[in-house]
């Protein structure tokens, strides 16, 4: 399950601007595509184990599900695909391997709580 990587790799970058913006991260907002090969129940999983024992524990993962779009060339327009088995355009049939969304595992947003509260350095 290559979920479990892929939740560590989105923590510790969530985790390391949190620490740089002295910040703490209430939820992890993520777009994710059909094509990008991860599931998304599983990754919501795996982020919840993975956050325990870090700055991100009790925090959310919001996925955001992206549809496929194509560049159709007959048509000349983007189209949304109807399944990812057929890369044909839905209205005019024409086959189109020219992806413009669908892949995508991106980091969208981080929702921030209020600022740590820190002591200026040299205080007591």
């Amino acid at each position: 399950m290559h979920e479990l990587s892929i939740a560590m790799s989105i923590i510790d970058m969530a985790v390391d601007e949190a620490e740089r913006r002295r910040v703490t991260i209430d939820a992890v907002h993520l777009e994710l595509g059909p094509l990008s090969g991860v599931v998304a129940e599983a990754l919501r999983f795996s982020y919840e184990i993975a956050c325990k024992g870090t700055s991100l524990e009790g925090s959310r993962l919001v996925i955001r599900e992206v549809q496929i779009e194509v560049y159709c060339p007959t048509c000349n327009a983007q189209k949304t695909l109807r399944s990812m088995q057929w890369f044909c355009c839905p209205d005019c049939g024409a086959p189109t391997s020219d992806i413009i969304h669908g892949r995508e595992l991106v980091i969208s947003a981080l929702e921030v709580g209020d600022e740590r509260r820190t002591a200026p350095v040299g205080s007591t």
